[in-house]
């Protein structure tokens, strides 16, 4: 079916779309940028640029960093620390949000307000040092996977999707003799998959470029992610130039620096960029969902 636009619409429908045309851009350029250059000699990206001749691309980039030991294993940290984080956060936010959406769930609007009351106010860092400190979790993966387990936000989202399941099909399970935890697992879980892909990305997304827990408070070098190894070999790499004499040894850290920064860039982003066409459909549909309310 034709539909005819007034002018103003297509006026508004043509800004919409170089609007639309300007985000992509911006997005695509650097990151077509950080993709080349990561392939590249870093003399000549130095030097002239970007290049498409064959001759001027290097993968020596990739072999500097997946050579080195603490990068693999920082890698199998990164996705044990956002797996197992993800599971945890799916788990209570799930869990809490549809207990908070049960209307006979007495003093519901007290603990949710006591939720929300986090999102604006906390303790600050050094309490809660403090506190990960006092019980025991200091240089132990429970440090990354349990203080920032809960999110008030995939909370109200979980919360918010719970409400706008039929109360029809519970009542009709209660009817049939099911208790709550049969509701929960055999009728409201299994329409649950949007919100729950939906909060597995953020949590998973959000853990996988973290690094400041993690420089907090693991001192074991043998736990630390993904993303505070690639800080150490940057910072390894990036030295003052008055603390170099040899001026050929100071193009070359430069050299190396350079190499290293783009090629680790692609390396953290991959697996993010690999995952997030399979979430799509559920990230569009869970969001949109959780904010008809």
């Amino acid at each position: 079916m034709h539909v005819k636009h007034s002018n103003l619409d297509r006026f508004i429908i043509s800004v919409n779309y170089i609007l639309l045309g300007l985000a992509v851009l911006a997005i695509v350029v650097p990151l077509g940028y950080i993709v080349i250059a990561s392939f590249m000699d870093p003399t000549v990206l130095l030097s002239k640029g970007l290049s498409f001749r064959i001759s001027d691309w290097s993968v020596e980039g990739y072999r500097k960093i997946l050579s080195n030991p603490a990068m693999l294993r920082g890698f199998a940290n990164s996705v044990f620390y956002s797996t197992c984080f993800a599971l945890i956060s799916v788990t209570v936010s799930i869990c809490a949000g549809y207990a908070l959406s049960v209307n006979s769930l007495v003093g519901r609007n007290f603990f949710m307000t006591l939720f929300i009351i986090t999102m604006f106010f906390s303790g600050g860092l050094i309490p809660t040092y403090l506190l990960v400190k006092n019980l025991g979790m200091l240089d132990t993966v429970w440090a990354i996977l349990l203080p920032g387990a809960i999110n008030v936000w995939d909370l109200i989202l979980a919360r918010t999707f719970f409400k706008g399941v039929p109360n029809e099909l519970k009542e009709a399970a209660n009817v049939d003799g099911a208790s709550d935890w049969t509701i929960f697992f055999r009728i409201v879980l299994p329409l649950s998959k949007p919100i729950i892909f939906v909060i597995a990305l953020y949590a998973f997304v959000g853990q996988w470029n973290s690094y400041f827990d993690a420089m907090i408070y693991l001192d074991n070098a043998q736990l630390h992610p993904l993303q505070l190894v690639l800080r150490s070999i940057l910072i390894q790499n990036q030295t003052m130039p008055g603390m170099i004499s040899d001026q050929l040894a100071m193009a070359e850290l430069k050299r190396l620096s350079e190499m290293i920064k783009y090629s680790s860039i692609v390396i953290s982003s991959l697996p993010l960029l690999v995952m997030y066409p399979f979430f799509q459909k559920y990230f569009e549909k869970g969001v949109m969902v959780g904010s008809l309310k």
